[in-house]
Formats: structure tokens, sequence, C-alpha cells
């Protein structure tokens, strides 16, 4: 199990740099806890990779607040069934067959915002891997059991809940919740998501220890 020092960031930037040789695109997913250091990895494996990889984040695929509402599943925010499954495995199927001169564009997510922004990702055809990241990569039930098949690798991110929470307190107070509502969602919320994504751990090709 690799482990997030230098040298151990310095063994995955290889590897993806080999996913990244000529002959097609691939796809690397990145999944793991809320919190684990998911979107920071993928951005660092991308700059390091010089112009070869691009990052699409499975959080593009949120639901709107408005169809949350709408649903009832605003206060499970990150759950499962609070994503277009359909629409990200529809997405990474059509990232892997990447058409000559045909750009393809991946929504966002802001979080200043809450809510996804359609069309803000370019993906040129010539680039030889798209780096993805999320929760629920290898999560297995419903239209996600559609997503493992479609990554060439998939890494799951283990960091121990003793860093992990008060990670991610502090990432919800930073875009907007006071304490206490960040520490109730953390519990109420993120942490049973935790456990569901932890049940994929065993589906990943790698397992990196985080730090």
């Amino acid at each position: 199990m690799p482990r997030m020092d230098a040298q151990g960031f310095d063994r995955l930037v290889a590897r993806a740099r080999e996913l990244a040789e000529p002959g097609g695109r691939r796809i690397l997913g990145l999944a793991g806890a809320p919190g684990a250091g998911k979107s920071t990895l993928a951005a660092r494996l991308v700059a390091r990779l010089d112009g070869l990889a691009g990052l699409v984040p499975m959080d593009g695929f949120h639901l709107a607040q408005a169809e949350l509402e709408r649903l009832g599943r605003a206060d499970r925010k990150g759950a499962p069934d609070t994503f277009d499954a359909t629409g990200y495995a529809a997405l990474l199927a059509r990232l892997r067959t990447a058409e000559p001169g045909t750009t393809v564009y991946a929504p966002a997510f802001d979080r200043a915002l809450e809510e996804p922004v359609a069309g803000s990702i370019a993906i040129p055809s010539d680039l030889p891997l798209v780096v993805t990241e999320g929760n629920y990569l290898l999560h297995d039930e419903g239209p996600w059991a559609a997503v493992l098949p479609l990554l060439d690798e998939a890494w799951y991110l283990d960091l121990d809940a003793g860093r992990r929470l008060p990670r991610l307190i502090d990432r919800h107070v930073r875009f907007g919740k006071d304490r206490a509502h960040a520490e109730r969602w953390v519990h109420d919320s993120d942490e049973p998501n935790a456990r569901l994504v932890a049940r994929g751990r065993a589906r990943a090709h790698l397992v990196v220890a985080m730090g």
C-alpha cells in the first residue's frame, strides 16, 4: 500500500504517467470517503503530468438544489441518490471513445454556490488521460455499478477518521456552514456516506494510505 509521502506521490505519478502513454484514451478514478483528499491528489497528479491529463470530478453530477428539495433529499446531499449517476457513467463512456477533433464538455461543482455548473471543463480528443474523482466510483448498487468497468484503474484513498473528520468539518466551515452545523452535517450525512464508500475498498486496483 503506497503511503502519501513525497516518494509515494512520485510513484503514483509514475503509475499515472504509464496510463497516459500514447495509444488511446484511458481513465483513472480516485475514490474514497468525504475528506480523504481525492480532489487534492487528483489536482496534484494532473499538474505533474504536464498537459497529458485532464480532471473531471464526479461532483459535477450533483443534482441541483431545487431538484433535491423537490425530491425531499436536500438533507441527504452527498448520498448516492443525490447524483445523476447514469449521466456520469454516460459521460465516462463518451470520454473513453474520444472522437478525433471533438471536445467533450463536463460539468463542475461550485462549492461556493453549492451547485453544479454545466459545460465547465473541456476535454480535447487528443488528451490521453482523464482523471476522475468522487465518493462512489467503486459503489456497486444501481446505476453506480456501471462506473468501475469504465475505469482503466481505480484507486481507493484511505485516511483514518481522526485526521479526516476535522479536515472535513473545516472544509464545511470554509464554505459557509457555522461550526456546529458543520459538525452535525458530518455526523449525520457525511459519515453514513463514508461507511457506504468504504464497502468498495476491496474493488480498487490500488489502495493509497493518505497522510
